[in-house]
């Protein structure tokens, strides 16, 4: 089964006991999320998925064969995912959707885990938080965009997911040491000094060009 399926296979009662938690369908079918690639049991916490997004699998064998793995949260396989395996996936879901108003409990949500258990284990693995790691991804965007383009601060503050301007302003410098203002212009002034070598340079090669005449 291709996981980009977009066929519904998904009946009206299998949908109820996802809805329900049922646990008394547990062992009878289990289902996998299209947008993350995650299989749970019917009676999965995490939060409920969108019903497009849903395939029925009957067992795991079949859900693991499909591309799908199984949830850290509900252990369809009676198996843990990996720890390096689980925190990867969740940094590239934090890769992904940076610019988006994110919290630990909607991290914690999509990557199917507890935010403590999230939180523990992806510092343990990576060295850092969930947040903080987000963090350092939007300022690594906004240095980029106020090295690469002309937009205002407050624009790029938007882009990078920081949209109060102070409170962008105040991580950024905790964390490049320079308010962006400053780092802009720390970039445009150091590109002019660029500039001006390379011409002096040029300028130096053609007085020798006509010395040598």
């Amino acid at each position: 089964m291709d996981i980009m399926d977009g066929r519904d296979n998904v009946s009206e009662e299998q949908w109820q006991a996802i809805v329900d938690n049922d646990t008394v369908y547990d062992g009878e079918f289990l289902y996998g999320l299209r947008t993350t690639g995650i299989f749970c049991k019917p009676s999965c916490r995490s939060r409920l998925p969108n019903r497009r997004n849903v395939l029925i699998f009957e067992d795991a064998s079949e859900a693991v064969a499909a591309g799908f793995r199984p949830c850290k949260r509900c252990k369809p396989t009676h198996d843990r995912l990996p720890d390096q395996e689980w925190a990867d996936e969740i940094a590239r879901y934090l890769e992904l959707n940076y610019a988006r108003a994110l919290r630990l409990q909607e991290i914690a949500d999509h990557c199917h885990g507890s935010p403590y258990h999230l939180h523990r284990t992806f510092k343990r693995i990576k060295g850092t938080t969930p947040i903080e790691y987000l963090q350092q991804i939007r300022i690594n965007r906004a240095r980029a965009l106020l090295q690469q383009t002309s937009w205002p601060i407050s624009e790029i503050a938007g882009e990078v997911g920081i949209p109060n301007v102070s409170y962008f302003t105040t991580i950024f410098k905790k964390m490049t040491g320079r308010t962006p203002a400053m780092y802009r212009e720390n970039i445009q002034s150091a590109e002019a000094q660029k500039r001006g070598q390379e011409e002096e340079h040029d300028e130096q090669d053609c007085v020798l060009d006509k010395a040598r005449l």
